[in-house]
């Protein structure tokens, strides 16, 4: 895996570029070293078009809200140049791939997809070969992972972005922090102190085996303890 990673997440109009829906909002974080740097790429964007109601439902954002964003082809380049060469972690990823690839289409004489400067890691996939038949959605994970997200009433591309990131970086490696010092190696250290010494002038141990009348009480008392395992 790269050591730049960029965790991605969008808001679309409705659940398909096919039937004309477009991208709303866009929301990146950067992981350099499995750490959070600080850089985000966050944009609301005008899709020239109406929102589906049930995509605000889902979100939140209203047409009125997007009237004076700027359109996908104003912004592109940034985007771009912010995700170019990195590794993109994104949950369900071919819904998001399709969109910004459908938005690459329709710029005009742009030809590039996102498979020609990106790799793209499925935190999705990834979940179901970890946890194979259980819930593996974003609030899921969440709670599998005792992450907070107590926050998120609504889905928003920014916010999914930085949550994804954490639950990405527990499931892959088992880090509990974005902010450690170092970076966290699923590791087993031993102290010195602590490792088994053998002694090399110890006097011989000697062996006591108890007697007939020893043994008779002992079993006498085992006897006596109802489910005993000792005695089986």
């Amino acid at each position: 895996m790269s050591n730049r990673i960029v965790v991605l997440d969008t808001e679309t109009t409705g659940l398909s570029p096919r039937e004309g829906h477009r991208i709303i909002e866009i929301g990146c974080v950067e992981l350099i070293n499995r750490r959070l740097t600080g850089k985000r790429f966050h944009a609301y964007l005008n899709p020239e078009r109406t929102i589906d109601d049930g995509a605000i439902a889902v979100h939140g954002i209203s047409n009125e809200f997007l009237d004076d964003k700027p359109l996908f082809r104003q912004i592109s380049a940034e985007f771009i140049a912010f995700i170019q060469d990195a590794e993109l972690v994104i949950h369900n990823a071919p819904f998001d791939v399709g969109f910004i690839n459908n938005e690459f289409s329709l710029l005009e004489g742009y030809t590039k997809t996102l498979a020609d400067f990106c790799l793209v890691f499925d935190t999705l996939v990834y979940a179901r070969k970890k946890h194979p038949g259980q819930r593996n959605s974003l609030d899921a994970l969440c709670k599998r992972y005792g992450i907070d997200n107590s926050h998120r009433e609504l889905h928003g591309a920014l916010l999914d972005a930085e949550i994804l990131a954490e639950v990405f970086l527990l499931m892959t490696g088992g880090q509990s922090s974005l902010i450690d010092d170092a970076p966290v190696k699923a590791k087993l250290v031993v102290a010195d102190s602590n490792k088994p010494k053998i002694a090399t002038d110890r006097p011989v141990l000697s062996i006591v085996r108890c007697n007939e009348e020893e043994l008779s009480a002992h079993q006498k008392s085992l006897n006596g303890i109802e489910n005993c395992l000792w005695g089986i």
